[in-house]
């Protein structure tokens, strides 16, 4: 092992990585998809979209196919980490929450749960931060397992379809583009609906 831990780390998520990419050129690409979304959901450290892009680029035509597939899987997922938060926290949870060094974010988010668990999914679903610390954090807060399943559904149907529509549509030339400016839209989109939501709840 190196003697910096960082380096060492990063070489080997980069190594997850590049194993993550290799299924688009195999024939078991949309199985890998979907075990991909649902680990990634509540507990893997690789985010699908990489490889749901790839599968895309290869396969035009099914690029929406695949976005349903990684939505579909992504929410599955997502009810399992409510669960591991819900039933198997002390065991499997924490752990979770220790590898990626999230208890200061897990801690506010048992309090945002109580207040308002959709917009929570929403936001997690949609941008960056490692949903699967908002999955476990939602069953571990008791939030609504309804309001768990719809949010995740716009969230996770948002992120995924709309790399699968921009690369049906516009195909090769738009991956730069998404690997660019992909998170800053998804930011926006997530700043507007919860602007949105928070202006019907105090208008009715």
């Amino acid at each position: 092992m190196s003697n910096n831990p960082y380096r060492w780390t990063m070489r080997q998520l980069r190594r997850l990585y590049d194993w993550v990419l290799h299924w688009a050129e195999t024939p078991y690409g949309t199985p890998a998809l979907f075990v991909l979304s649902f680990a990634e959901s509540s507990f893997f450290p690789i985010p699908p979209d990489p490889l749901l892009m790839a599968l895309a680029l290869s396969k035009r035509k099914r690029a929406l196919m695949f976005a349903f597939y990684c939505t579909l899987a992504s929410v599955l997922g997502g009810i399992a980490g409510y669960y591991i938060g819900h039933l198997l926290f002390e065991t499997v949870g924490k752990p979770i929450i220790d590898f990626y060094h999230a208890w200061p974010i897990f801690n506010q988010l048992r309090d945002t749960f109580n207040e308002n668990s959709f917009i929570a999914v929403v936001t997690a679903a949609i941008t960056p931060i490692p949903y699967k610390v908002f999955t476990i954090a939602a069953g571990v807060a008791g939030s609504n397992m309804s309001d768990f399943i719809i949010a995740s559904i716009v969230g996770r149907g948002f992120r995924f379809g709309m790399e699968g529509v921009l690369i049906y549509v516009f195909g090769e030339p738009i991956k730069a583009w998404i690997d660019k400016y992909f998170e800053a839209l998804a930011i926006t989109f997530t700043v507007l609906l919860v602007a949105g939501f928070m202006a019907i709840k105090y208008i009715f």
